[in-house]
């Protein structure tokens, strides 16, 4: 079922618009520090993987503070995420061996694993 009655819309709500494509998309990467581009095909990354992979590299103390591994975060979605390259398969051996220009390029198509978003405090309701 890909639709559900709103009765607060009166329309029917399609949720197929929200679900993750299996088909790669074709992007081009451009590497500003050289004005170079090239061509990838990248698997869309789901809420729920998103989610499983930060919660896998993300860590707690014994005093409760929290610390977050960010370069594996990252070299874990590029390897989920790119399905076609110039270089063939996206491995570790290949992520650790790429400089700071192709690496920053490539960390553009991860997903924040945080988002912070500016709330606008004129659009928050007060409560009475």
């Amino acid at each position: 079922m890909t639709t559900t009655d709103n009765p607060n819309q009166g329309t029917a709500f399609d949720v197929s618009k929200y679900q993750v494509t299996k088909e790669p998309e074709s992007m081009t990467v451009v590497i500003e520090e050289t004005g170079e581009s090239f061509e990838v095909k990248l698997r869309q990354i789901s809420w729920a993987k998103r989610n499983q992979l930060i919660s896998q590299f993300m860590s707690w103390d014994g005093d409760g503070n929290t610390s977050f591994n960010a370069d594996g975060y990252v070299r874990a979605c590029l390897k989920e995420m790119l399905v076609e390259t110039p270089w063939g398969k996206t491995t570790e051996t290949f992520l650790i061996s790429i400089d700071a220009r192709l690496g920053t390029a490539l960390e553009k198509l991860v997903p924040n694993a945080f988002g912070i978003e500016e709330v606008d405090p004129s659009a928050v309701k007060k409560g009475s």
